[in-house]
């Protein structure tokens, strides 16, 4: 690494890297039942208050004392200093041994409703629909906060806020407020003229409210929080600023670039009603989550919605601006070049600091926990390796010019935990890449269930694996939204794409690709096939029956199939390291879910999963 790099690097992570001075106490002490916890300064006696009120005396071990058995949140007291202290469980839930389950994967925004893209409405209807053919979950894309009103920046990656919810995504009808009128959109969502009117469909639902349904409101609990006031005030700001071309608080005048500062303060006090109308979709969108979660269970689902966790946040975004002394300044996060990326990635995103996750007693990671964790059956965390490190690029530098920066695995890990428990749901992490050393043991040990997806299921030989090999532990599935579709890869769709983008790799023809692609075609019938005739590559739909026919016989817990996959779609949703050359996350249904899941073919596909709880 140059120089310049790590000088760089360690420039904008200022002069406490490791979070923490000598001789000091941590905000927040982590945890397992009975560990020991060191004693600092000499203290004589330790009591922990648990979020019940009850006091425990700890038990002296040696120089230390031994943490209380109960998993939880407690108040710690070192003789005269208090401190947080998180006891985690052994381990996250588990789907029970023996149990196969199967679920779908979809993309919220593509199921087709009355509205231009779908909404929690969509999902709470879709998790009815998958139930009754036998499914135990439905995994979703992320539901976080983007910014509102705004139709540029409309990747569930790239949030404005990991806290808070996409409130684009709500439905008034799921709360008992009278639904947003039906509004046909075209075949692909036209995200910059959906959003602001979404956004205004809101508005004129929050002025229609009457007293009555606004006290109900203003009494839940949740709108006092502090922290969704401030993100509320951060949208109330942005909707002010952005019809002047600002795209983030840096484009603000720099009065309101302090959340703590007089301008801002003198903006809540002069703008309630634009504030108040912000909390108001912030509650609709956590309203529609539960109820969509609700209908899941009561529709007889297992698990319910697994959600998904994104790896950052958008620099320009909520996050940014209200947890500042949390997060990184001056630093993106990416991946580092390997074989599949020589150039490397930048995803310019940010996420929270070690230093500012020690500095603030985890408050904001567990409190991004909790938001992920609101629908209550799962929580897929995406590029998981990041709980222990992550590629950071300085502002400015290619992707090529980044380090590896640690982060405190063992306490973010107990605290997903921990956090899992209290949700009563199961945790995913995606670890797919190159794995940091001991990763896989450890989450395995923590009871986090890994992912075996088809595609990167290969052996020593570059074949693909057989059924048995996949871990009982691991969801298995048959792609990913980043991945080509099995009916778009067989057909060689996505090398369409490539050859498109310019994505085919260096030196490479498409004849060359074709070639390597009939090979991979041969290896991968040669596991699914079931020595039938390899079909055509424009017939695609055997490869599709054989490929979710494969994850069906797998012993893990959970199978999970994309919807595209469900529907022997050829396009994949989103193609990574593209903008505008592919229309990703754009994509809509082409029918309503239940005439889709009807149709023969796809019915015998979802047929085929249920067998395997049988």
């Amino acid at each position: 690494m140059p120089d310049d790099t790590l000088e760089a690097i360690l420039g904008a992570l200022g002069d406490d890297p490791a979070g923490g001075q000598a001789g000091r106490l941590p905000a927040m002490i982590v945890a397992d039942p009975g560990q020991t916890i060191a004693a600092a300064h000499g203290h004589h006696s330790a009591e922990a208050t648990g979020e019940d009120g009850r006091t425990v005396r700890l038990a002296h071990i040696g120089d230390g004392f031994a943490a209380p058995s109960a998993p939880g949140y407690y108040s710690l007291a070192l003789g005269e200093e208090t401190l947080e202290l998180a006891v985690a469980p052994p381990r996250a839930p588990q789907i029970p041994r023996g149990v196969r389950h199967w679920g779908a994967a979809v993309q919220i925004s593509a199921l087709r409703g009355a509205a231009p893209f779908g909404t929690f409405g969509d999902l709470a209807r879709a998790c009815t629909t998958f139930a009754s053919k036998g499914a135990a979950s439905v995994a979703i894309n992320p539901v976080h906060a983007l910014f509102p009103g705004e139709g540029r920046d409309f990747s569930p990656y790239s949030p404005s806020s990991r806290l808070f919810l996409n409130g684009a995504m709500a439905d008034p009808a799921l709360a008992g407020l009278p639904p947003i009128p039906p509004a046909e959109g075209p075949p692909l969502i036209d995200w910059e003229g959906a959003m602001p009117a979404r956004l205004a469909q809101l508005r004129a639902g929050f002025d229609a409210l009457d007293p009555g349904t606004r006290a109900r409101i203003a009494r839940d609990p949740a709108m006092a929080d502090a922290t969704l006031v401030r993100h509320a005030t951060f949208d109330a700001l942005y909707a002010r600023f952005a019809p002047a071309g600002a795209r983030g608080w840096q484009d603000w005048p720099s009065a309101y670039r302090d959340p703590a500062g007089p301008a801002v303060a003198r903006f809540v006090r002069e703008n309630a009603e634009e504030i108040a109308f912000h909390l108001f979709v912030q509650w609709l969108a956590r309203e529609g989550l539960i109820a969509s979660q609700r209908a899941a269970r009561e529709a007889g689902m297992d698990i319910g919605i697994i959600a998904d966790l994104a790896v950052g946040v958008s620099t320009a975004g909520s996050d940014c601006w209200s947890l500042r002394d949390a997060m990184l300044g001056g630093l993106t996060v990416g991946a580092p070049p390997d074989p599949l990326g020589p150039q490397g990635q930048n995803w310019h995103l940010s996420t929270f600091s070690p230093a500012g996750l020690r500095r603030t007693g985890y408050a904001p990671f567990i409190a991004m926990l909790r938001s992920g964790f609101a629908a209550g059956g799962g929580l897929r965390v995406d590029h998981a390796f990041g709980l222990e490190r992550l590629w950071v690029i300085p502002e400015g530098a290619s992707a090529t010019d980044g380090a590896y920066l640690s982060y405190p695995f063992r306490d973010l890990l107990r605290l997903l935990v921990l956090e899992a428990h209290r949700a009563g749901a199961i945790v995913v992490a995606e670890n797919l890449g190159t794995s940091p050393y001991g990763f896989a043991e450890a989450i395995a040990d923590r009871g986090l269930h890994g992912m075996e997806v088809l595609w990167f299921a290969r052996a020593a030989d570059a074949g693909f694996r057989g059924a048995d090999d996949y871990r009982p532990t691991a969801v298995a599935m048959t792609g990913t939204h980043d991945t080509p579709t099995v009916a778009g890869w067989w057909s060689g769709r996505d090398l369409d794409w490539a050859e498109r983008c310019g994505r085919l790799g260096p030196r490479t023809t498409r004849a060359e690709a074709e070639s390597v692609r009939e090979w991979d075609r041969g290896m991968l019938w040669s596991t699914i096939g079931g020595g039938l005739p390899r079909p055509a590559p424009e017939e695609p739909e055997p490869a599709v029956d054989a490929a979710i026919a494969h994850i069906a016989r797998t012993p893990s817990s959970l199978a999970i199939v994309p919807l595209e996959d469900l529907l022997a779609e050829r396009e994949q949703p989103n193609l990574p390291g593209t903008t505008d050359t592919h229309p990703n996350w754009r994509r809509r249904n082409h029918a309503a879910l239940d005439t889709l899941l009807a149709a023969p073919a796809v019915a015998e596909r979802t047929a085929v999963l249920s067998r395997r709880g049988g």
